[in-house]
């Protein structure tokens, strides 16, 4: 069965968060990546960051059981899933920790978005 072109486009882009190889799942490796202590602030993100050697980008999206329940929680995952799309280059070889701090609830959609565009081009 023949795939749409929309619906390739839209597999490619989910991709990202699809294949386990653009994720950073195990403890060791978010541990190492948040001690390597190279890390942007912002009121609503922190990003740790560290080179890798895999020709790609992996992520990690922290959201704490501080900012509310899990349903909550959840939204602002898959909101900050959609920011990293626009924003991110995956081509680059690093591996990103982002970590959703509390006033991330006090912003818009548009407004939060801004805020990680302008952190992500801090560390390029």
């Amino acid at each position: 069965m023949a795939t749409s072109t929309a619906s390739g486009f839209f597999h490619l882009l989910r991709g990202v968060f699809v294949k386990k190889k653009f994720r950073l799942k195990r403890n060791e490796e978010i541990s190492k990546i948040v001690n390597s202590k190279q890390v942007v602030h912002t009121v609503s993100f922190s990003i740790y960051y560290q080179k890798n050697t895999l020709h790609q980008s992996r992520i990690c999206i922290s959201v704490s059981k501080k900012i509310g329940h899990a349903v909550l929680r959840n939204k602002i995952k898959r909101q900050v899933r959609e920011m990293v799309k626009q924003c991110f280059d995956f081509q680059k070889e690093v591996d990103y920790v982002l970590v959703i701090r509390k006033k991330y609830l006090d912003f818009t959609f548009q407004e939060n978005l801004k805020i990680l565009n302008q952190l992500y081009l801090k560390i390029r």
